[in-house]
């Protein structure tokens, strides 16, 4: 304690601000004991790229996240003495390019990668977290499919639960981002009022359970204009009642925003009863991804360690 395992820089993903090494150093400062740098993964067409990237290719991408493990690892080393960083990266579901490219990648790279982010962030190839005309753009995509009995709000959470579920069968990956991101511009929806949904939701829940992920409560939620983290509560409760553990991430996108909102998911947690919080270590036998690390508990009561005290 304390942990955090999902966060960006500015000097390795354009949304972003500051340099990876000043991340670092604000993780330091604030008495972050584990620390995890997860860079997005490489897209591989040029249709996927973001507006801010506008004049760099996708193979200047590569090489920007080639130099990101570069970086990661030499920071790594240079404050082993100070706090615990993995280097890792968030995954990216556009098509199944993506899917194709992630493996040829973490083959190439080996255990530079030491685990991952499983997240969605498009839906048909739109991204559903980038504002709400490009969302509003996405759901559009399912509008002449009314006739099919579902709407296209719930098409959308089809979909998107759906792509999650085949990214958690393919990487098995160690962390499940924000798992319930689809919900970002409607926080208000209850996911379990599409039966539908919620069958794939618990699916995809009990699948991740199995093979030993831990789900993040993501703080970035409350800088996002929710009351709560993601997974919102009805899908944490969910994720309680399989038998799902959890671990923390802030999703900072620069030094500025490293432990952002860290007091309202202690405030979120406890008023659940979340009762354990888990991390990540190295570990010497491969996992169920292949890679070396392992979910290890926090011990004794996590509320109780000194870096919320000045947090609640």
């Amino acid at each position: 304690m304390p942990h955090s395992h999902h966060s960006h820089s500015g000097q390795f993903c354009k949304h972003a601000s500051g340099l990876l090494e000043e991340v670092v150093l604000e993780a330091i400062c604030q008495g972050f004991q584990v620390y995890g740098l997860t860079e997005h993964a490489p897209r591989y067409r040029p249709s996927d790229l973001y507006p801010e990237e506008a004049g760099i290719d996708v193979d200047a991408l590569m090489k920007q996240f080639e130099d990101f493990l570069d970086e990661a690892h030499r920071l790594k080393a240079l404050y082993a003495d100070r706090i615990t960083l993995l280097v890792g990266l968030e995954t990216e579901y556009i098509s199944d390019v993506d899917l194709k490219g992630l493996t040829s990648l973490l083959e190439r790279v080996g255990t530079r990668v030491e685990y991952l982010v499983g997240s969605v962030h498009h839906v048909r190839s739109v991204p559903i977290d980038f504002d709400r005309p490009t969302y509003d753009r996405a759901l559009d995509l399912f509008a002449s499919e009314a006739s099919s009995g579902t709407g296209p709000q719930e098409s959308l959470f089809l979909e998107y639960f759906d792509a999650q579920y085949a990214l958690l069968q393919r990487f098995k990956p160690e962390i499940i981002g924000h798992f319930d991101l689809c919900r970002l511009y409607t926080p208000q929806i209850r996911l379990s009022d599409y039966p539908l949904v919620w069958e794939k939701i618990i699916r995809n829940i009990q699948y991740a359970v199995g093979y030993g992920a831990l789900f993040e409560i993501n703080a970035a939620a409350f800088r996002k204009q929710w009351n709560t983290a993601y997974p919102g509560e009805e899908v944490l409760k969910a994720i309680l009642n399989e038998g799902g553990r959890f671990a923390l991430s802030d999703d900072s996108h620069g030094p500025h925003a490293v432990g952002l909102n860290y007091h309202r998911a202690f405030d979120y947690l406890k008023d659940l009863e979340v009762t354990q919080i888990w991390y990540l270590e190295r570990s010497d036998t491969p996992n169920r991804g292949g890679r070396f690390v392992q979910a290890a508990k926090v011990e004794g009561n996590w509320s109780d360690h000194d870096f919320w005290k000045g947090r609640k």
